[in-house]
């Protein structure tokens, strides 16, 4: 019924954009035309016809383009925002004596980036041509070069010489695009020298041309270019010689080992690769090492129709391929396909550098096939795509400490190792480094990579935080200015502007119930009666789409980070903290901006009518869970927000009990809250967080909206609704849920989410009271994870977990940026705010959603990683403990136990993983694991001792041992 009004404002928005584009170029084009001349480049084309156009493009050139240098008198004494140094304090060189400013080519700025974001290396030209070809060929490097630009004390400065008379250049004819510009580089170069000399005579700062172009270098030396390479340049500096181990290998045959023995096969070049994908004899897709054994991988296949896995087993298939790599794959014939290897095999550190290759291929295949476990193998013929990054790790042992040549130890056991050249070596030792992958030659073990940066000392917790941030990909440098400058100005009040389109609701009880020390308080509730006896019950959420504009820096950075990370003792934000904990955060006693969901509902919780609205409110208290609980228990309290409190918290009770009855499911997990010494701040105590009642009241009311929310988006914008959905797990991934309640005499049913969640209600145990909490554990892991994803591009928008047929993220816009899409959608939709092109395309918001799903899985495995690495200091300072623990699964040799009282999970071994012993019986029936006559089953009730294993500095761990009951020698 909304959708004729919303198309109308939509056509209404574009034409006042493209209007408001229309008159910006006009302008744009008139300044331009008063101080440039046009360029005419006239090109061919046929049309389908046969008939030949021809296409004239005008390109206009300047001559008022200036240089950089403050108080050039040839460019009119002025200096721009962001130039060169007037007399740059270069570093000392003895190929280079005189003051210098650099000039850089493409391929010093892509393969260079390290040693050019070095405070060492400042005051640099960064032409148009390089900055266009840069953008073009790495998004990541662009992103770094632009920063580096931007940063003041760098003096980089960025000159547009295709729009400079005496720079530009035509493309000749039979001269590719490649050679066009290392010619408009030169021609650059040489005319910043001609330049400077004109300005400041002939002792004038010299310009010197960097390149790893041997023919681009001899053609500028034939021109009277001073030119270098980048690392002729880099190995003059005397004073910073740490620099040398930041350079790239570019050369893979200069960098490879002693040995020319070629180890892997040649990889195919990307045409060959393309027509074999397109014909059908290669497979595409995404290359996934086994953190278990370094010999083993999958491949998982890109396709229209299913994702498929095909398995890579030893190193000469495997073919130089790393993590994330999107590769070619050639399956192999079905009398080679293996099943995956229950072999433990990591790539050891103390092994002899030259061990033969088949013999560890052999060491692979020794392990028995199960015909059952079969699959399509593959290997790899070619890489479509490198997608290296920035590896953290440290520098294997090594007794050689003055070799230059070491290998680096990813953090990551998925990583290969990789060969790195440095002379720090004394000093990198026991340090968190990170290095960077510069290629892989044919003849090569390893790859060959170079020092990046020196984290700091393994173990401190500076420096693993750092590490975790990295290896999650979390972005956490902080907000650049670019960022910040659209932050409100404070002191920060409200207009009557803002008034206009805006419900006033600051005289409701508005309250937050939030965790202890909440400062990003993103939601607030009120519950009121009102005459005819039905309840009025307000969701309100903070406005921060009313300070994030669409499209501009704060936006931009807002949808890279996607979502905020907890960390045991830090938040990195996805917002600035000026709206994250002021004016977004909806604190008690000041007035704030809110969109409101307000429902009439009856006593029995049922919706009457739902409206959404933009507010603003003032809330009249923000409490903790514990607080708010205390409140509704008390016997004397009958204060406003007490009563509003008990309201709610009586509807929540119904509304929790409908969704259960209606197959939602009330899962488990053992969530940890560290006590943090206020001093050291390391962790003094751990214990597994309390939930309340009104931890329930407070996450209905987030659900309800939610729900009402997603059917209001999807009924304005059926193809454009930024939803969440949960898939249902598929059956076999109940087996070891079903056959562990078996085992204990109970039957678990597993047909739909109403199926399980009533089997859960029912496995009681009177004399094992924790056995349902372990139940529901257990049924966490069998369930798949929930995403985002455009309404336009899916069919399925059920919600398995909460048994809802819509669903998606309104109530927490201040750290998920799904919610402030959502927020802008829900606007347009109640008429209080304008459509934008960004919004209503469903490919464009169906790749926020993958970034978005990415983020938000990263930032789970980050805050895990949190609580092991605290849960690690926490152990390390208790010593060894001993405490009651239960059987969670059960291993062919090993048992895993949860330890309630820490929610702490680990891994009792009774057996080296790779070495099979006939004291262990295993049946997966049960399933059971009986080691010298004691059996153990999932669920039992065990003692275990608890004590940190520190012999690998990088991969400590919990090592845990059994206790009671006693079984053999361990």
């Amino acid at each position: 019924r909304g959708q004729p009004a919303g198309a109308l404002r939509r056509r209404e928005s574009r034409h006042r954009l493209l209007s408001l584009r229309v008159a910006a170029m006009a302008t744009q084009r008139s300044l331009a035309r008063s101080r440039a001349r046009p360029a005419a480049e006239t090109a061919a084309r046929r049309t389908r016809g046969g008939a030949v156009l021809k296409v004239v493009r005008e390109h206009y050139l300047r001559d008022d383009v200036a240089c950089g240098v403050p108080g050039c008198p040839l460019c009119g004494g002025h200096a721009p925002q962001r130039g060169l140094e007037a007399t740059p304090g270069s570093p000392a060189s003895p190929l280079v004596p005189r003051p210098h400013y650099l000039l850089l080519d493409t391929n010093v700025v892509l393969h260079q980036i390290d040693v050019l974001e070095d405070a060492a290396l400042g005051n640099a030209i960064i032409l148009q041509t390089v900055l266009q070809e840069v953008r073009k060929r790495s998004a990541a490097v662009y992103g770094r070069i632009k920063d580096a630009i931007a940063a003041p004390e760098k003096h980089f400065y960025s000159f547009a010489n295709e729009h400079h008379k005496e720079t530009y250049i035509e493309q000749e004819r039979g001269e590719n695009a490649n050679d066009r510009n290392d010619r408009a580089i030169r021609l650059a170069a040489k005319w910043y020298q001609e330049h400077l000399k004109k300005s400041q005579g002939e002792e004038s700062i010299l310009v010197i041309l960097l390149t790893n172009d041997r023919k681009n270098k001899e053609k500028a030396v034939e021109e009277g270019i001073t030119t270098f390479t980048c690392e002729e340049y880099v190995k003059s500096l005397t004073g910073h010689p740490e620099l040398m181990d930041r350079l790239a290998c570019l050369n893979d045959e200069e960098n490879e080992i002693e040995s020319s023995k070629i180890i892997f096969p040649e990889h195919l070049p990307l045409s060959k690769l393309q027509q074999g994908i397109k014909s059908g004899l290669y497979l595409q897709g995404t290359f996934r090492a086994s953190r278990d054994n370094y010999l083993e991988a999958t491949v998982w296949i890109h396709g229209n129709d299913q994702e498929r896995e095909v398995i890579i087993q030893g190193l000469k298939h495997l073919n130089r391929a790393v993590h994330e790599d999107i590769v070619a794959v050639e399956l192999l014939s079905k009398d080679a396909w293996a099943a995956p290897s229950s072999v433990v095999l990591l790539d050891d550190e103390t092994k002899n550098e030259e061990e033969d290759i088949e013999k560890e291929e052999e060491d692979q295949n020794k392990t028995s096939v199960n015909t059952a476990m079969l699959r399509p193998t593959g290997r790899v013929v070619g890489i479509i795509k490198r997608n290296w990054r920035p590896y953290c790790g440290m520098l294997s042992k090594s007794h050689i400490k003055e070799a230059r040549r070491h290998l680096f130890t990813p953090a990551d056991r998925r990583i290969p190792r990789i060969r790195i050249e440095t002379r720090q070596a004394s000093i990198l030792e026991g340090r968190r480094i990170i290095v960077a992958i510069d290629g892989w030659p044919k003849t090569s073990r390893y790859p060959n990579g170079h020092f990046v940066k020196n984290l700091g000392a393994a173990g401190d917790k500076e420096t693993e935080t750092e590490v975790l941030l990295l290896e999650h990909d979390v972005p956490h440098q902080p907000f650049s200015q670019a960022v910040l400058s659209f932050l409100p100005q404070m002191p920060w009040s409200i207009s009557d502007e803002d008034m206009k389109q805006r419900e006033d609701l600051r005289q409701l009880c508005v309250c937050s119930v939030d965790p202890p020390g909440c400062t990003d308080i993103d939601d607030a509730l009120h519950c009121r009666e009102l005459e005819n006896g039905n309840l009025e019950v307000g969701v309100h959420i903070a406005d921060v789409s009313h300070f994030i504009r669409p499209g501009n820096a704060l936006d931009q950075e807002s949808a890279k980070r996607g979502t905020t990370v907890y960390l045991c003792e830090k938040r990195i934000d996805m917002v600035p903290d000026l709206l994250s904990s002021n004016l977004c955060s909806l604190r008690s006693n000041v007035d704030r901006f809110a969109f409101s969901c307000i429902w009439e509902m009856n006593q029995n919780a049922e919706i009457l009518a739902t409206r959404f609205t933009k507010s603003v409110i003032n809330s009249k208290a923000s409490l903790t869970y514990a607080e708010a609980q205390m409140k509704i228990d008390s016997a004397t309290l009958k204060d406003d927000i007490t009563t509003s409190l008990r309201g709610l918290n009586k509807l929540a009770k119904i509304l929790k009990k409908r969704r259960r009855e209606n197959g939602a499911l009330t899962l488990s997990s053992p969530e940890v809250r560290f006590h943090i010494d206020s001093e050291t701040h390391d962790p003094i105590d751990l214990q597994t967080k309390e939930l309340k009642e009104t931890n329930s009241m407070v996450e209905e009311f987030m659900l309800l909206a939610n729900i009402s929310v997603a059917q209001k988006i999807n009924q304005e914008f059926s193809e454009h609704a930024l939803l969440r959905k949960h898939p249902a797990p598929p059956p076999s991934n109940y087996d070891i849920l079903v056959k562990a309640a078996k085992s204990k005499g109970l039957e678990i049913k597993t047909d739909c989410a109403k199926s399980l969640a009533d089997s859960l209600d029912r496995a009681e145990s009177p004399s094992f009271p924790y056995l349902n909490t372990l139940l529901r554990i257990l049924a966490t892991r069998c369930m798949m994870q929930a995403v985002y994803f455009c309404s336009g591009m899916d069919s399925d928008f059920h919600h398995y977990g909460l048994a809802s047929p819509i669903y998606t993220h309104f109530t927490s816009p201040i750290r998920r940026y799904a919610d402030i899409i959502v927020h802008r959608l829900l606007a347009v939709a109640i008429g209080v705010d304008t459509t934008y092109p960004d919004l209503t395309d469903k490919h464009k918001l169906s790749e926020l959603c993958k970034n978005l799903n990415f983020r938000h899985k990263m930032a789970q495995y980050a805050q895990r990683a949190s609580i092991a690495f605290h849960t690690q200091l926490f152990f390390k300072n208790k010593g060894e403990v001993s405490e009651e623990a239960y059987i969670l699964f059960v291993r062919k040799n090993a048992i895993v136990v949860l330890i309630p009282k820490y929610g702490l999970e680990g891994t009792v071994f009774f057996e080296e993983k790779a070495k099979p012993n006939e004291r262990l019986v295993f049946n997966d029936e049960i399933p059971s694991l009986t080691v010298e006559g004691t059996t153990f089953c999932t669920f039992d009730k065990v003692k275990v001792s608890i004590v940190l294993d520190s012999s690998n500095i990088q991969h400590q761990k919990i090592r845990m041992t059994l206790v009671e009951p006693k079984v053999g020698s361990q």
